[in-house]
Parts: structure tokens; sequence; C-alpha cells
């Protein structure tokens, strides 16, 4: 099992910055790869950006250069640095995990879930 408990969301301007962050206990962490997804009112959950254990990095078209997903295994936590805000960001953010190198696009890809964190954008 995987516990994933997210922190950072809040409220602020558009071409403002946040960071997430996403504190992993349980299984060893280093070898799950980890995304976040986000769901905003009345929409179906997307998939936002994923790192797999050796870093490789994947982002949903719609944040490509604006977000940075990173992680740091001896902290057990992965992050999502935001820059650059839209409205349109504005969503619960979910962080999410699997084990292997794998990476997917599709909530079902993923065995784990966090409770969420609300990102407000305002313009």
């Amino acid at each position: 099992q995987v516990q994933l408990v997210e922190s950072g969301g809040g409220l602020v301007q558009a071409g403002g910055s946040l960071r997430l962050s996403c504190a992993a206990s349980g299984r060893t962490f280093s070898m799950n790869t980890m995304a976040w997804f986000r769901q905003a009112p009345g929409k179906e959950r997307e998939f936002v950006a994923a790192i797999t254990w050796t870093h490789n990095t994947y982002y949903a078209s719609s944040v490509k250069g604006r977000f940075t997903i990173s992680r740091d295994n001896a902290k057990n936590t992965v992050y999502l640095q935001m820059n650059s805000l839209k409205p349109e960001d504005t969503a619960v953010y979910y962080c999410t995990a699997r084990s292997g190198s794998y990476y997917g696009r599709l909530q079902n890809d993923y065995d784990y879930w966090g409770q969420g964190t609300q990102v407000t954008v305002s313009s």
C-alpha cells in the first residue's frame, strides 16, 4: 500500500505561481511512477504530469512549459511547480502513484490516490 498526502494548494491571481507537494509513505517510493491529475467542476479528471523513478517526465500539452514535476526520493515527496497560472488551471489536483516505471495518462493506469488539494486561479 502507498499513502499519499497533497499540500500547497490555494488561491492565486492569474500569472502567479504555486508549488504542490505530495508526501508518500508505504511501499518503496523510488520504485513508483508518480503523477498529478486534476479535475475542474463539471469536467473529467485529466492527466497533468508524470515522473518515473528514473526521473523521466511527461506533461499534458496544456501545461507544458508552465508546470514542472520533480521528485525527491530521499524525502519520499513529489512536487508540481506551477508557473504562469491561468483561470482554466482551477481544479482539484490529485497526486497518484503506481508500481514500476511505466507511465500512463489514464486514471486506470494508477493504483493509489491522494485526497486532492484545491487550486483556484482568479482572473
